[in-house]
């Protein structure tokens, strides 16, 4: 029995740098080397996202100036809402306030006593020590985030009803990755049982805006009411569930699965084992964060995790803040930079893309997992990166040779802009290096461009692999002007400026992640000429041949919808309300089970894993 292939036929989301499918957000990271028409084009994509022209100068400095890593647009910096606690004391000569007749607490505090006044006022009289809280406006401490681009509106695609920032996110990326395949959601349904598909997906921290937790923690403590919808949309996996139920409408398998800043690959992971063992034929994996609001980035400043201002302008010498520069991976740093995105991708199995003619942007060789054993504090890094990178290094020689994984290679690191990351991550990646024979491995930083997006972060990493493997260029990291002294880099190239790579000899990349708690692992990546390879080999000449002509249609109507982006952003995918279905539209026998809206049967007659030490019947 052969091991089906999960293929990568579908990508797309949203993140600091643009739209992920078709390259987009990768090449506004590598603008400045591209060709005039593909610059054009990422101008253009941008522009429709922003809602503004993309053709003038001055047009083109403003996405520029309003994309990527920057000064927070979201909410004011200069004016955080905050609640400045303060003892009253009591004294000889009462404090007197007087107050609307729904202000007044009830039952009233000990030492508080209240006086009708006329027309609903009520003059209370405090003779005892009281803990009062005022509002108050302050300055936040941290104004650098990797924002969507300025102008783009999720929650205007669909009819998003309040829905958190992260579910808009999730919503439009979905659907951006489900387009990108060239297939409807109805032609996938018509090919694929409905236990057949499978959807992981999940946030790191969950839904934490005012619509989702914060509502929940917040709304009582500001004088508003907590909602019914607080709590539910706050959950992590609400990304997989929002996608099942308003999406792709899947009957099929799910699960949110958190690894912190590793969740993309954790949930890549899943689906990809779901396809090699033939559970599954189709898989959406992705992720969903939107974590720029004001008390996370304090709670995360507070640890000493986040580049202040003050610190970034004492490593520039200078009074002002640059916030295009706030993250600075291997370089003197002093934090990570928070950021929002989401990106999904589409996995298929290699003879359901060959059946339909599949894109094949490439596959998912391994996803490795390893935790970090006992640590001294859950932030800090341990053992466990160095086994997931070394098992992927591993498994890339095993499958494409010494020789490929010495030349034909390139990784994406983690590469926070934290103190500690540069001197742990080189280390390992450099050790390793040297151990399997690398002498300059390539490694590219994309946190530079885009922040530090969390749960997605290593979805944000595969857009930028998929577009070197398209256009040719490793985004060099260009938010720093020196490698800092404890970076390990004997047997790494950490280019300052874009690195150009032959797209034709790149065989594989590797993707790095390492979270908080000890949730480290790495993926590996092979290149779409590489599967083109291994899928003539299974599948023979004249099986590729029938599938290339289907591939062309295929492909001609992702390049359709991908021009329509191009022009105006079209309506995400949404379906509240439709095609809802009870027990009773189901057609059940011993058999099979009929689902409305699939065209293929859920069979209850596949046979255990056990067959072999199966009970004698009966």
């Amino acid at each position: 029995m052969t091991t089906p292939l999960p293929l990568i036929v579908g990508l797309g989301g949203i993140n600091a740098a643009g739209r992920a499918s078709f390259c987009h957000g990768y090449r506004r990271m590598v603008i400045d080397a591209l060709s005039a028409d593909k610059q054009d084009s990422t101008y253009q994509s941008l522009g429709s996202l922003m809602g503004v022209g993309h053709s003038s100068a001055t047009e083109r400095q403003h996405i520029l100036d309003h994309t990527l890593v920057r000064r927070i647009e979201r909410w004011d910096t200069e004016a955080v809402r905050w609640q400045n606690k303060f003892d009253l004391q009591g004294s000889t000569e009462p404090n007197v306030v007087v107050l609307n007749k729904r202000q007044v607490p009830n039952p009233l505090p000990s030492g508080w006593t209240a006086e009708a006044l006329a027309q609903d006022q009520v003059r209370v009289t405090i003779s005892a020590n009281a803990e009062l809280f005022v509002p108050e406006l302050r300055k936040s401490k941290v104004t650098s985030a990797g924002q969507i681009p300025s102008g783009f509106n999720p929650g205007s695609l669909y009819q998003s009803r309040n829905h958190p920032l992260g579910l808009q996110l999730t919503v439009f990326a979905a659907s951006d990755a489900l387009r990108s395949t060239g297939f409807s959601v109805e032609e996938l349904k018509a090919q694929v049982a409905p236990d057949q598909f499978a959807v992981y997906a999940s946030s790191a921290m969950g839904q934490l805006d005012a619509e989702g937790y914060g509502g929940m923690y917040q709304n009582s403590l500001t004088g508003r009411r907590v909602t019914a919808k607080n709590v539910p949309l706050g959950l992590a996996e609400m990304p997989a569930d929002f996608v099942n139920a308003y999406v792709l409408g899947s009957a099929g398998g799910s699960a949110g699965i958190v690894g912190a800043c590793a969740s993309f690959l954790y949930n890549l992971k899943q689906g990809m084992e779901d396809i090699r063992s033939g559970a599954k034929r189709l898989v959406l994996v992705g992720n969903a964060e939107a974590p720029i609001v004001p008390e996370v980035i304090e709670g995360y400043r507070t640890m000493g995790a986040l580049a202040e201002d003050e610190a970034l302008m004492a490593l520039d010498g200078s009074s002002e803040v640059n916030n295009r520069r706030a993250c600075r991976p291997f370089s003197a740093n002093c934090g990570f930079t928070v950021a929002e995105s989401s990106v999904f991708t589409v996995l298929m199995d290699d003879a359901l893309a060959m059946e339909l003619g599949a894109r094949v942007l490439g596959a998912v060789g391994d996803v490795f997992v390893n935790a970090d054993g006992y640590k001294k504090s859950i932030p800090g890094p341990g053992i466990g990166n160095y086994l997931t990178v070394a098992k992927a290094m591993g498994f890339t020689r095993s499958l494409l040779g010494e020789h490929s994984l010495r030349h034909n290679t390139h990784m994406q690191a983690h590469g926070t802009s934290t103190p500690q990351n540069r001197v742990t991550e080189s280390e390992i990646l450099n050790s390793l290096a040297k151990t399997f024979g690398i002498a300059s491995w390539p490694v590219a930083a994309i946190k530079a461009y885009v922040g530090h997006s969390m749960a997605p972060a290593s979805a944000d990493q595969l857009s930028a692999v998929l577009g070197v493997w398209n256009d040719g260029w490793l985004p060099g990291i260009t938010t720093i002007d020196h490698i800092a002294d404890d970076v390990a880099r004997s047997n790494l190239n950490l280019p300052l400026q874009h690195l150009e790579l032959d797209p034709k000899t790149q065989d594989a990349a590797l993707i790095n992640a390492k979270g908080f708690g000890g949730n480290n692992a790495t993926g590996v990546m092979l290149s779409a000429p590489v599967v083109q390879h291994m899928l003539a080999k299974r599948w023979g000449s004249k099986a590729v041949t029938a599938y290339q002509h289907k591939a062309e249609a295929v492909q001609a109507t992702a390049d359709a919808y991908d021009t329509q982006m191009q022009n105006q952003p079209i309506e995400s995918i949404y379906k509240f309300g439709e095609g809802v279905l009870e027990g009773s539209d189901l057609e059940v026998n011993d058999q099979r089970i009929k689902v409305p809206g699939f065209d293929l049967d859920v069979d209850l007659t596949s046979p255990t894993p056990y067959q072999d030490i199966a009970p004698d019947k009966t």
